[in-house]
C-alpha cells in the first residue's frame, strides 16, 4: 500500500515551482494537499490571496500528482492540524520556506515521518515563485543585524549607538508580524507601489519613515525599519537619542556582501501572536544600551574585516543584550530552537522585536534546511 503524503500550503498564483514540489512530494506516495484558508492567508501574509480559496482548491485537485486537496479549518501555522489528524499521513513534506519547529514537533509526537525539499525548478524552466509572479520589480526587506532598539529615543538616550541593517531581495514573501519590516514595506508599497522609487536614499528614507508614523502615531515604527529598506547593502545609522540617527554609514561592495549572504541562515519561527507585547517588563538602563551599542560596533567591524567568528559573537552579543532589556523577546519555544543549534552556529538573534519571526543564525558552515538570503545591490 502506498505511503500517505501530507503538505500544506497557500499555493496562490499556481505556477511551475508548485507542481515540481507536488511531483517530487508524490514521489513518496499518495499527495493529499491542505490549502491555507483565506482567512489564514490574511494572518500570515498581511494581505488577501490573488486566487481565493475555491479557485485554489481547484486548481490544486487537478493536478495529477495530487490524490487529494481541501481548505485546512484551522488558523495559524499549523492550521492544517485537524486535516493532518484526519488524513494521518505517513509522510509529511514542507520546502525549506516552509520548514518549522513546530511542525517537526507535531510530526515527532504523532510518529510521523518528516521530510524538507528544495525548491527546484522541473528541468529546463525557470525557478518561479509567487513572489516573482505579484510584481516585476519586487520592494526590498531588511534584517537588522545589530543595535536594534538603539533607533528608539528612549533606549538610545542612555547611550548613543547604532543599528546595523541589510537590505535584502524578496526571494521569499516573508511572514507579516515577524520582524522583517513588513508593515514599514507596505507602507511604501501604499505610497511607491512594487519598486522603490529613483532618488536620494536618505530622503526616501524620511519619507517613508514620516509616512509610516503619521502625527498621532502612539507607538512609533524605528527609522531604521525605513533606512534598511530603502539602503542598498548594509547601513549603520547612528543614533543619539532621537528618532533620526544623526549620520547614516554604509558598505557596499561586492565582497562584504558575499561575507553577510554567506554567513546568515533563517529558521522559521511564524509570526508574533496577536497579544505579543515586547514592551511588557523592560528593563531599560545606561548599561544595557552601552552593551547594545558595543555589540553593534563590533559587528560593523567584524563585517568590515570579513571575521565570520567575530561576525556571530556580536551578532550573539547584540541579542544577549536586548533580550536583558527586553525580556519578553525570548520564550520557551525561542531558547529550544537556539538550543538545538548552539554547536552547530557562531551566534543567532531574531528577527525585529522576538516573540515570532525568523531565528537568524551566523555559521561557517550549511545549515540544513534554513532560509537564505540576498543582499539588494546599488545598481538595483
Amino acid at each position: 500500500m502506498a505511503k500517505k503524503v501530507l503538505v500544506s500550503g497557500c499555493f496562490d498564483l499556481l505556477h511551475s515551482g508548485h507542481i515540481a514540489f507536488f511531483k517530487e512530494a508524490a514521489s513518496y506516495g499518495d499527495l493529499f494537499v491542505a490549502l491555507g484558508s483565506d482567512r489564514t492567508v490574511f494572518e500570515l501574509k498581511g494581505r488577501t490571496p490573488v486566487n481565493n480559496e475555491s479557485e485554489r482548491l481547484f486548481m490544486v485537485k487537478s493536478s495529477k500528482y495530487v490524490k487529494d486537496a481541501f481548505v485546512s479549518q484551522g488558523s495559524g501555522m499549523l492550521d492544517f492540524i485537524g486535516e493532518f489528524n484526519t488524513v494521518q499521513p505517513d509522510l509529511f513534506i514542507v520546502n525549506e520556506e516552509g520548514n518549522t519547529p513546530e511542525k517537526q514537533k507535531l510530526c515527532q509526537d504523532h510518529g510521523v515521518e518528516y521530510a524538507v525539499l528544495k525548491r527546484e525548478p522541473h528541468a529546463g524552466l525557470t525557478p518561479r515563485s509567487t513572489t516573482d509572479l505579484r510584481t516585476v520589480d519586487q520592494m526590498p526587506f531588511r534584517i537588522d543585524l545589530a543595535g536594534g532598539w538603539l533607533d528608539q529615543p528612549y533606549v538610545s538616550k542612555h547611550y548613543p549607538g547604532s543599528v546595523v541593517t541589510i537590505s535584502i531581495e524578496p526571494t521569499i514573501l516573508f511572514n507579516d508580524r515577524s520582524g522583517m519590516a513588513s508593515s514599514t514595506r507596505r507602507a511604501a508599497l501604499e505610497m511607491w507601489g512594487p519598486r522603490l522609487p529613483a532618488g536620494s536614499h536618505e530622503k526616501l528614507a524620511k519619507v517613508l519613515f514620516c509616512y509610516d508614523n503619521p502625527p498621532g502615531t502612539e507607538t512609533i515604527s524605528g527609522s531604521q525599519d525605513s533606512i534598511g529598506i530603502v539602503f542598498p547593502g548594509l547601513a549603520k545609522a547612528n543614533y543619539d537619542g532621537q528618532y533620526w540617527p544623526e549620520n547614516i554609514e554604509r558598505i557596499q561592495d561586492e565582497i562584504s556582501l558575499n561575507f553577510v549572504e554567506s554567513a546568515l541562515y533563517l529558521v522559521t519561527l511564524g509570526p508574533r501572536h496577536a497579544g505579543y507585547d515586547v514592551l511588557d517588563n523592560t528593563r531599560i538602563d545606561s548599561a544595557g544600551a552601552k552593551a547594545l551599542a558595543d555589540a553593534a560596533e563590533g559587528c560593523w567591524q567584524a563585517i568590515q574585516q570579513r571575521d565570520v567568528t567575530q561576525f556571530g559573537r556580536f551578532i550573539r552579543a547584540g541579542f544577549e543584550a536586548q533580550i536583558a532589556m527586553f525580556p519578553n523577546m525570548m520564550n520557551d519555544a525561542v531558547a529550544a530552537l537556539i538550543e538545538k543549534y548552539r554547536d552547530s552556529a557562531l551566534g543567532w538573534k531574531l528577527s525585529g522585536a522576538g516573540g515570532g519571526g525568523y531565528l537568524i543564525l551566523v555559521s561557517d558552515k550549511p545549515i540544513p534546511n534554513a532560509v537564505r538570503v540576498v543582499a539588494r545591490r546599488e545598481h538595483d
